[in-house]
């Protein structure tokens, strides 16, 4: 019987609580309606193919001799890990042909690795009729880029493929993986992503310089406070350290975690103005305290929160290139657009990119 089935798995962005996942806060990130799409039919047996409408080349494996780790670097990687992840987990694996598609733009920060990690390890069990908890799909494909693709990942991105909700944030606790929908109706305003087309070639040396100077701040202060991560220090505490550095560090991280908490309840509360405001103190947080937005995000975020119909704008995701994400009024989005487009091009001799998008549901199969 020919098989032809069609999934779709979202990117994301974070909406608020932005380097809290690895210091024991909350975060606030939601699935957006950019992501990828698969394509899925009956293959030789025994063998497995991934095509990409990006990428020229094809990918034959035999599924009696999957790769132990990653060949090289490739795109195919990604869903290779899935299947040999769920091989050494003693599934028979379907002989199936995958062809991938996305409108995520590239090199974004808006979690297209975690988008097709998801995705695949969700066609496998879909077409097993296995039923995996999400909360598992998601730790699942976070053990595979940490170990397949070898990147230290948190389970922020692959939580929010696989847990997304239309018209909702998730409200998630890394550690615990506790979670709850939280309502985001933006009625007449819109989420837009504004695209720096910056790489983000520092990301890796300065996740690193951070991660480490947040943990060496916690415990300095665990010397005198009874505290277990970092996020639940308090203003306070920054008396009893002394390095310059570690104080800012520290005072983000302590008041992105107020913002988050406080977001909750304006967005419970249907209060997108407030939100709006929380978003702009995130963003003036991550340039002058956690010190990761840099001139291009910065560009992006300052020009959006001045326009009129703009509520709120900060960066999003790690940092040093990549994406900002504003709340706009529906009727402002063109002029809105033309300014940030002008202004950003003015100022840094590159050219951004405007997407107008919406918090929807996770991971799922578009066809019977």
């Amino acid at each position: 019987m020919a098989l032809e089935r069609k999934y779709f798995a979202p990117g994301r962005v974070n909406l608020i609580g932005e380097h809290l996942d690895y210091n024991g806060g909350l975060v606030m990130p939601c699935a957006i309606d950019l992501g990828i799409s698969a394509t899925v039919t009956n293959h030789s047996e025994g063998e497995i193919k991934f095509t990409s409408e990006a990428h020229a080349n094809e990918f034959h494996f035999q599924i009696s001799a999957l790769p132990e780790s990653q060949p090289k670097n490739e795109w195919s990687n990604y869903p290779l890990g899935i299947f040999k992840h769920l091989q050494n987990e003693g599934l028979n694996l379907p002989s199936i042909a995958i062809s991938f598609a996305s409108n995520l733009p590239e090199g974004s920060g808006l979690s297209s690795s975690a988008a097709i990690e998801v995705l695949t390890a969700y066609i496998v069990q879909d077409l097993l009729e296995i039923q995996i908890d999400r909360k598992q799909l998601a730790q699942f494909c976070q053990k595979v880029e940490n170990d397949f693709i070898g990147v230290k990942c948190g389970i922020m991105d692959q939580f929010s493929v696989a847990n997304g909700k239309k018209e909702h944030a998730l409200l998630l606790d890394c550690n615990t993986l506790n979670y709850e929908h939280i309502p985001f109706e933006l009625d007449n305003y819109s989420l837009l992503i504004l695209n720096s087309k910056k790489p983000r070639s520092l990301i890796k040396s300065a996740y690193n310089e951070r991660k480490a100077s947040c943990d060496e701040a916690l415990r300095l202060l665990q010397q005198h406070a009874p505290i277990q991560t970092l996020a639940e220090a308090r203003m306070e505490h920054l008396l009893l350290l002394k390095d310059e550095e570690l104080i800012k560090r520290a005072r983000h991280v302590i008041a992105e975690q107020l913002r988050v908490n406080l977001s909750k309840k304006m967005l419970e509360n249907g209060d997108l103005f407030t939100f709006g405001k929380l978003m702009n103190a995130s963003h003036a947080s991550l340039k002058d305290d956690f010190e990761v937005s840099g001139f291009e995000l910065d560009t992006l975020a300052e020009t959006a929160q001045e326009l009129p119909g703009c509520l709120g704008a900060r960066m999003t995701g790690a940092g040093f290139g990549g994406c900002a994400i504003a709340i706009v009024k529906k009727e402002s989005i063109p002029a809105f657009s033309e300014v940030v487009a002008t202004s950003y091009t003015k100022a840094t001799g590159m050219n951004c990119e405007v997407y107008e998008t919406f918090a929807c549901d996770g991971v799922g199969r578009l066809n019977n």
